[in-house]
C-alpha cells in the first residue's frame, strides 16, 4: 500500500500529500509537555454555536485533530480506508474517559470550496459525526499547533498540557509490524494514568491548505 501512496503524491501533487514531519509551518508549534496555545480562542462549529478547546475540555483532557472534508487519508479511497471511520468510536471511548473530542478544518486556503463553513456541515451530517467540528479561520489554531497534515492528532491532559501529537496509528504503514493504537493508548493515559509509550509520532496526510 505504501508504494500506491507514494505513486499518489507524485502523481497528483495537488493533493499536497505529506509523508513526513518536515513539512514547513507558519510559527513554531507546540511541544510534548508545554501549554496547548489559544485555549480561550472562540471558534464557529457546524453546530451553529462557538467554542474554545476549554470549553470542550473534559475533566481529564482533550482530543484535538484537524481534519477536513477531502483529503484521503481522512475521507478514504481505494488504497486506505480512512482515518475519519474511527472518529465516532473514539469519540465514545473518550467520552467514557471523561475526555474531550473535537475537529478542526484550517484548510482557509479551500474556505470558499470544499472546506467552507456549508460543506463543513454537510460533511459532518454525511459522516454522522458526533463531536464539534470547528472552523480555524486563517488557520490559526493549526499555525499555533504547528499541526502539519489532515489529520494531524495532538492531546491535552487535564492541565492544558500537549501529552501526544502526531498520528491516531499506524495503519498507514502497509510495511509494519503491529499495529500501534496511539490515540487508543493516549484514552488509557489520559483516564486511567497508564505509562504512555509513545509521546508522538510523524503525522501523515494531506497539507494542511493555508493562505
Amino acid at each position: 500500500m505504501i508504494k500506491k501512496l507514494l505513486f499518489i503524491a507524485i502523481a497528483l501533487p495537488t493533493l499536497g500529500f505529506v509523508t513526513s514531519s518536515s513539512t514547513l509551518v507558519k510559527g513554531k508549534g507546540v511541544k510534548v509537555g508545554k501549554k496547548a496555545p489559544m485555549m480561550n480562542v472562540s471558534m464557529e462549529s457546524v453546530d451553529g454555536g462557538n467554542y474554545s478547546l476549554n470549553d470542550l475540555m473534559g475533566e481529564n483532557g482533550l482530543f484535538v485533530i484537524f481534519s477536513c472534508n477531502t483529503c484521503p487519508f481522512v475521507v478514504g479511497n481505494e488504497h486506505f480506508e480512512g482515518w475519519e471511520r474511527q472518529y465516532n468510536e473514539l469519540h465514545a471511548s473518550a467520552q467514557k474517559g471523561k475526555i474531550g473530542f473535537v475537529l478542526v478544518n484550517s484548510n482557509e486556503a479551500k474556505r470558499n470550496g470544499l472546506d467552507s463553513k456549508g460543506s463543513m456541515v454537510k460533511h459532518s451530517y454525511a459522516a454522522k459525526y458526533t463531536m464539534n467540528y470547528l472552523v480555524d479561520r486563517n488557520s490559526e489554531l493549526a499555525d499555533a499547533f504547528g499541526a502539519k497534515t489532515t489529520p494531524h492528532f495532538f492531546a491535552i491532559n487535564s492541565k492544558g498540557k500537549v501529552v501526544f501529537m502526531g498520528s491516531i496509528d499506524n495503519s498507514w504503514d502497509s510495511g509494519r509490524e503491529k499495529l500501534e493504537t496511539y490515540a487508543i493508548d493516549v484514552i488509557s493515559h489520559l483516564s486511567k494514568g497508564t505509562a504512555l509509550k509513545e509521546k508522538s509520532s510523524s503525522p501523515r496526510g494531506c497539507s494542511i491548505k493555508r493562505n
